[in-house]
């Protein structure tokens, strides 16, 4: 059993953090911005919750953090009352935000002066992932530290994957979102196109389902995408804050993304028609107008 902190207890958070007490056996102090939500957590799963991230982070072992941006991450990492300003030499800062490559890098150069460790740890499985504990969990830093990080995050993953140095896994989860962009538009043009076609829609999805067609997004979404039903699920502001990051990186790099910079604005369309926190598989409403 390790003494570990949580920091963000938002949709995803919550669940991770009670993961680390159900299924990992962990002593656990979490820490969230409404302090409201943190007392509830502790209602529901036990432990203790701190007033700031220092305090959170005093004694820990592992500190875990799981919030909206760069500057969110900044916010409960830096400073007089941030995680850094509490933790003991040797302990482990793993942050499952999906941040930039450059903010990783910028808080495991800060984490090394301080002798402490970081992993950027973005994760992918959504809401569902996170409570259930089977998200898929893409980091990059140190062997070290990944070898003593693992068996915590083994509490919440199916996959825990380490791909290189820092930076490493915001760069994979980059990679994850340009995937989710092209697959999630082209399932909605052809759930269109069937419809528009006359087909029906059942019907054809159960006949190109388990061939080469075959994707999460279609075996989870098309039935709510044909329903035009959208009020769950990976927000749309969630996914243009993640596409942003990429097509940052994408600029800083060279790589060329038409087909991720097109959907970037189709996104724009839906936030526009007032669906910011619908799941991102609203994509098709743009097609139905």
């Amino acid at each position: 059993m390790a003494k570990v902190v949580f920091l963000g207890l938002g949709v995803m958070g919550y669940p991770m953090a009670g993961h680390l007490r159900t299924r990992g056996g962990h002593e656990v102090t979490v820490y969230n911005r409404t302090a409201a939500k943190a007392q509830a957590w502790v209602e529901a799963f036990g432990g203790r919750a701190a007033p700031t991230p220092r305090e959170a982070a005093a004694d820990a072992d592992f500190v875990f953090a799981c919030v909206g941006n760069d500057d969110d991450l900044r916010s409960v990492v830096l400073g007089p009352d941030g995680a850094f300003a509490g933790m003991k030499p040797g302990a482990v800062f793993v942050d499952h935000t999906t941040a930039s490559a450059g903010v990783a890098r910028e808080l495991q150069e800060k984490a090394v002066a301080l002798g402490l460790d970081f992993l950027d740890a973005p994760v992918s499985g959504g809401q569902a992932g996170a409570e259930n504990g089977a998200l898929t969990i893409m980091v990059g830093g140190d062997d070290k530290s990944f070898a003593a990080a693992e068996p915590v995050m083994n509490a919440y993953a199916k996959m825990v994957v380490h791909l290189g140095p820092s930076g490493s896994g915001q760069l994979a989860k980059m990679v994850n979102q340009i995937c989710i962009a092209g697959v999630v538009q082209g399932l909605a043009e052809a759930i269109h196109f069937a419809k528009s076609a006359g087909l029906d829609v059942e019907k054809t999805i159960a006949a190109i389902s388990k061939g080469a067609a075959q994707s999460w997004q279609m075996e989870n979404r098309w039935k709510t995408m044909t329903a035009g039903k959208f009020d769950f699920g990976f927000a749309v502001d969630w996914m243009r804050k993640d596409l942003g990051i990429v097509l940052d990186e994408a600029r800083r790099t060279g790589a060329r993304l038409p087909l991720t910079a097109l959907v970037d604005q189709f996104y724009a369309d839906v936030q526009a028609s007032g669906g910011n926190r619908w799941d991102t598989s609203s994509l098709i409403s743009r097609l139905e107008k």
